[in-house]
């Protein structure tokens, strides 16, 4: 049986390299889990890459069908975003390991779905600063930056990855990204000890 391996760290942690990474290399052989959100889709992202793009209707019709496994809405300065993932044919746990990107909560209500021995939390951690000077790189990059969603989203990282809820998601394990390479060989050997 596959496990789902389950990326989440604060924003600008360097989850999504770290993840695009992993999902190359062929000894890991992982597949993706690809979340839904409503957000709008920023420069560089591809539909069905990062996030399948979806719209309020398109929710609707998958909370109706009983298929979403966890949602988290958040009121940004932008509107209200959710971000949400599908149980549906694509995840097949007998066929092999998957990965995906996610938060505490998202990591809890994945595991409770799928069985404990199943889902392992991969926690990634950069100090403070170096963090909120990657956010700041990466907004100025937008067409449009939203650097207020940028600093609303920074500053609510604190108490959703507080030390407070990682101790009550059981998540001890952390990797500090402070060179990304070195970080995805350590989870790489991390997630082939598992198997």
């Amino acid at each position: 049986m596959g496990k789902i391996f389950c990326i989440m760290g604060k924003s600008a942690t360097g989850k999504d390299t770290i993840y695009k990474a992993l999902l190359g290399r062929e000894d890991l052989g992982l597949r993706r889990i690809v979340s839904c959100t409503t957000r709008p889709i920023r420069a560089g992202e591809t539909d069905g890459m990062e996030y399948h793009f979806c719209t309020g209707e398109e929710r609707d019709r998958l909370l109706a069908s009983g298929r979403v496994i966890e949602m988290r809405s958040y009121d940004t300065c932008e509107g209200r975003w959710d971000y949400f993932t599908v149980a549906d044919e694509r995840i097949d746990l007998t066929a092999g390991d998957y990965l995906i990107i996610g938060t505490v909560e998202s990591y809890c209500r994945i595991r409770d779905f799928y069985g404990q021995d199943q889902v392992v939390p991969i926690y990634i951690e950069v100090e403070d600063g170096l963090r909120l000077s990657r956010a700041l790189e990466r907004e100025r990059r937008q067409q449009n930056p939203k650097y207020r969603e940028m600093c609303r989203r920074f500053l609510a990282d604190e108490e959703d990855f507080s030390p407070e809820k990682l101790a009550e998601a059981g998540i001890d394990k952390r990797f500090v990204n402070e060179e990304s390479a070195r970080t995805q060989e350590k989870i790489a050997e991390y997630i082939i000890s598992l198997r």
